[in-house]
């Protein structure tokens, strides 16, 4: 593995189920996030993902490609577009460094309207013990 080497992309479809169990999940009730009504009474056309659901994806798609050995160090993002039901999310990831274990990757995550989230991860894959 070196810098500049891509991961192959990953589509996650955004149902109105992984959008409301996702807000569960993580213990975020904001209406926006499983009521449609009240989201487009607040302006948006939908109920829309929250970023923890996000960062959880985001951290699966690096761990499904690095492997079970993987531990996550640092994930920085930052939301863009909304995720609405019925769009599907395409992940896609750049090495930027690779230093011994420590591999830094940049990551990008679009939808129908545009890139949905944006950042870095950077992981360290332990040795088989």
């Amino acid at each position: 593995m070196r810098a500049g080497d891509e991961l192959p992309p990953l589509e996650i479809p955004v149902t109105r189920t992984l959008i409301v169990a996702g807000a569960i999940a993580s213990r975020d009730y904001q209406d926006v996030h499983h009521d449609p009504e009240l989201a487009r009474q607040k302006g948006s056309p939908d109920v829309f993902m929250n970023i923890l659901t996000t960062n959880g994806l985001v951290g699966r798609y690096i761990t499904d490609h690095f492997g079970p050995r993987t531990v996550l160090r640092k994930v920085a993002i930052r939301l863009g577009a909304p995720n609405y039901p019925g769009d599907t999310m395409v992940l896609t990831g750049t090495v930027e460094s690779v230093e011994g274990a420590t591999v830094t990757v940049r990551i990008v995550g679009t939808n129908g309207i545009g890139n949905h989230v944006t950042g870095t991860v950077t992981c360290s894959i332990r040795d088989a013990e």
